[in-house]
């Protein structure tokens, strides 16, 4: 009776131990459940970028004029309506006014979801050195944004609404091509009105873009050439969710000669864990723990 009542308990305290060990190992060694994860999206926006060179005094000085207004990357939004900057030998050393504008803004927002990135600016005037009392350009509102949602197509827009003024002149542009303005005695100056460029993930647009070449009555004393962007709008879609499984959580571990040095101190690198060699004893403790049981229970049967 006894020997019958220990045996059945002994046998099932066995079978539970293996059971047990066999079932903790894989879970205490890390493997783990399916996952998934995600990237924010870029937006990016500016109200104005110059890359203009200046050439002072029949080009015996030459000064770089980069500025920027509202450049913002997401998250983050800017409102400002008016640029100044400061060269040596121009305006008598003073400050003078790049751009002035009764509305200037940009903003840039970036999630999971969703990039966009968005301009306005309304009733602008932009200066370049040599010419303080000559706008460049005037232009009534500007807008440009670039939406890139997860899932969808990415989108970029770009209008100049209101009357343009180029160096004095009252123009019309077109989506088709460039428009040039030339003045004599002053300078000439290129556009290229609303530039949209979309990919599978990125969009990007440009209200406009301004190639300048200034030398006001060839007098050499302030010739400015180079760039000038009018609000810009860039985005980059969201990563896709990546859905991970076991087997794709690790991949085959290397494996380093025996006997090099430190391979022991290494063992982490060679697909073990600081805690193995506690685990592999647990289990171990519990199957002779179980098998030890089993003996006894024999024993007292005989």
């Amino acid at each position: 009776m006894n020997s019958n009542d220990f045996r059945m308990p002994a046998r099932r305290l066995a079978t539970v131990a293996t059971v047990t060990a066999l079932a903790a190992a894989p879970a205490l060694l890390g493997v783990g459940a399916a996952h998934a994860t995600t990237g924010h999206g870029r937006a990016s926006a500016v109200v104005l970028r110059t890359g203009l060179d200046v050439s002072l005094l029949n080009k015996t000085v030459n000064v770089p004029l980069a500025v920027s207004l509202n450049e913002v990357q997401a998250p983050r939004s800017a409102d400002r309506t008016a640029l100044t900057a400061r060269l040596d030998g121009v305006n008598g050393g003073r400050p003078f006014t790049v751009l002035g504008a009764e509305a200037a803004s940009a903003t840039a927002t970036a999630n999971g979801r969703l990039a966009e990135g968005s301009v306005r600016l309304v009733h602008a005037r932009l200066h370049v050195p040599g010419l303080p009392l000559l706008s460049v350009v005037e232009v009534g509102t500007v807008t440009a944004k670039a939406t890139c949602a997860a899932g969808k197509a990415p989108v970029a827009s770009a209008n100049v609404l209101g009357a343009v003024t180029v160096l004095g002149k009252r123009v019309s542009l077109t989506a088709g091509g460039p428009t040039e303005v030339k003045v004599p005695g002053v300078g000439e100056v290129r556009l290229d009105l609303s530039q949209r460029r979309t990919t599978s993930r990125t969009a990007a647009a440009t209200a406009l873009e301004l190639k300048v070449s200034v030398n006001p009555l060839k007098l050499n004393v302030a010739e400015v050439n180079g760039t000038v962007t009018l609000a810009k709008a860039t985005c980059e879609t969201p990563a896709p969710a990546r859905h991970t499984t076991p087997s794709d959580a690790g991949t085959a571990p290397e494996v380093k000669p025996q006997g090099a040095p430190g391979a022991q101190a290494d063992l982490a690198e060679t697909g073990g864990d600081s805690s193995t060699p506690y685990i592999a004893g647990g289990a171990l403790a519990l199957l002779l723990l179980g098998g030890g049981a089993v003996t006894v229970a024999r024993r007292r049967r005989n």
